[in-house]
């Protein structure tokens, strides 16, 4: 029975490399770990980026030098085996904040010299002895807020640095049991089976109460906010969401997989809907928009206890006419 070991210790020496490598040293880095094809998706305005250099030169460079002596802190660390029909192969994924002095612009957004924290979750396919495929997403808006800068309207739920698991347990270098794996996978499958199209016929609360425990944490990213409790979570954002969009359609992920009691999933995009006005201040409008989103569970028994959320708010507001990078540079 597999149990992820080499792909998991192939990652942890992969992030052993880049995180020690100085500016000249880490495309060899990236090169060394990873496939000639491989393909590296981001955030706006990052996206897709298939070459090595190119993702120094873009991505890692700059920011290392903005947010100087920077430590990666993670939360979550786990690997699976794709559950998506037709996507097979081993994925590694590790969830947590990369921690430095932010000294330096980055993406125009002005230093505050203090400590930053950029959350971060990534999803990296693993073929043999290379990184073959990775999803990695972060929090530009959260570090926004943290240099006092206002890209949204004032949110629903709560700003916060977020922690990780309650039980800290969160990190799983060793195997797991496989039955476990399996349990929390299901607790997500019938999660996205109510979720549906928003038409299970359920009060809210009645319905989120099927597949999470009442006390559960939503982390959600900023602008929308962490939330706590099943009534919270359907006040503050759950019901909101629902109500400023219509027409959604479901497209799918590209990876899901689950480890022990975590577990979690991305897509590109997962799903796309029609604004009908009010989410996080914006009006309604006839365009469709796509929406990428990585979420990571924590499942308690048979039902989800906590949820963190990474949503590519700069994309989707793009897609409405609104840059909020370039608004923010001129702040």
């Amino acid at each position: 029975m597999q149990d992820f070991q080499s792909e998991k210790n192939l990652v942890r020496r992969y992030y052993g490399a880049l995180d020690a490598a100085e500016n000249g040293r880490i495309a060899p880095a990236l090169r060394e770990f990873t496939s000639n094809d491989h393909l590296w998706r981001g955030c706006h305005p990052f996206n897709e980026i298939d070459d090595a250099d190119q993702l120094a030169q873009r991505f890692w460079i700059p920011l290392r030098a903005a947010i100087r002596r920077m430590q990666r802190r993670m939360d979550v660390f786990m690997a699976g085996e794709n559950s998506v029909e037709g996507g097979a192969g081993v994925w590694v994924c590790s969830m947590g904040h990369l921690v430095g002095l932010f000294d330096r612009p980055w993406l125009d957004i002005r230093p505050t010299g203090k400590m930053a924290f950029v959350r971060y979750c990534e999803f990296m396919k693993v073929e043999g002895d290379k990184i073959v495929e990775t999803a990695m997403f972060f929090d530009i808006p959260h570090l926004m807020m943290q240099a006092g800068l206002a890209p949204f309207p004032p949110q629903t739920a709560a700003h916060l640095v977020q922690p990780g698991p309650m039980p800290h347990d969160g990190l799983l270098f060793e195997p797991a049991e496989p039955a476990e794996g399996e349990k929390t996978l299901a607790a997500i499958e019938a999660m996205i089976d109510d979720l549906g199209n928003w038409d299970l016929g359920l009060p809210l609360e009645e319905e989120l109460a099927r597949t999470w425990h009442d006390d559960m944490i939503w982390w959600g990213p900023a602008g929308i906010g962490a939330t706590y409790t099943i009534e919270r979570y359907a006040r503050q954002h759950a019901g909101p969401f629902r109500e400023g969009f219509k027409d959604r359609v479901f497209y799918g992920h590209r990876c899901r997989i689950g480890e022990g009691h975590y577990g979690g999933f991305f897509g590109w995009p997962n799903f796309s809907a029609i604004p009908t006005g009010g989410f996080m201040g914006m009006p309604a409008t006839p365009t469709r928009c796509e929406f990428r989103v990585i979420d990571i569970y924590r499942r308690r028994g048979d039902k989800l206890a906590e949820n963190w959320i990474f949503i590519d708010l700069l994309h989707f507001f793009k897609q409405q006419g609104v840059d909020v990078l370039e608004r923010m540079a001129r702040v």
